[in-house]
């Protein structure tokens, strides 16, 4: 099967096979390995992508269900060759770790930017439940979208204990 698709915003057009996952299709027919096969069942969000405006775990989604679609991968946020403000603040709070579930996060992020350029702690919580990280406790990547969004005043809330 034959599918168009636009990543990144380049337009693709590829030979794929029924069963093969959108996962697997940016990877291996795309070349684009940004994003990360955690689970392969949806619970991790290494996988997370942007498909026509939506965040989803691309293990789940198949390549031939994507026909037309707009695909936003981490590698995508890249511009001219210079990190975006999202993907600095990461690197500036250490927020990447290991960095295997950091493209998941980024796209879970930039998904709920999107929609909400200043989310409280509490939405940002809500925006990266979707995704495990081993490393970082979640804090550093709180605190970086708290500074991406110029809201580093709100880092105090992680740390109040009431």
């Amino acid at each position: 099967m034959i599918i168009h698709v636009t990543v990144n915003g380049q337009a693709y057009t590829r030979e794929t096979t029924d069963y093969k996952t959108l996962l697997h299709f940016l990877r291996e027919d795309i070349g684009l390995t940004g994003t990360k096969e955690g689970c392969a069942a949806g619970e991790c969000g290494a996988c997370t992508v942007i498909l026509n405006g939506k965040a989803v775990n691309s293990c789940l989604v198949l390549a031939a269900e994507v026909q037309g679609a707009v695909i936003e991968t981490v590698e995508g946020e890249l511009k001219d060759g210079k990190m975006s403000v999202l993907q600095d603040a990461f690197v500036q709070n250490h927020a990447t770790q290991c960095g295997f579930c950091t493209p998941g996060l980024l796209m879970s992020i930039r998904d709920l930017l999107n929609r909400n350029p200043t989310p409280s702690v509490h939405e940002i919580k809500e925006g990266i439940e979707g995704n495990f990280c081993r490393c970082t406790g979640y804090v550093q990547v709180i605190e970086a979208v708290l500074d991406a969004t110029g809201q580093s005043e709100k880092k105090k809330e992680l740390h109040h204990v009431s």
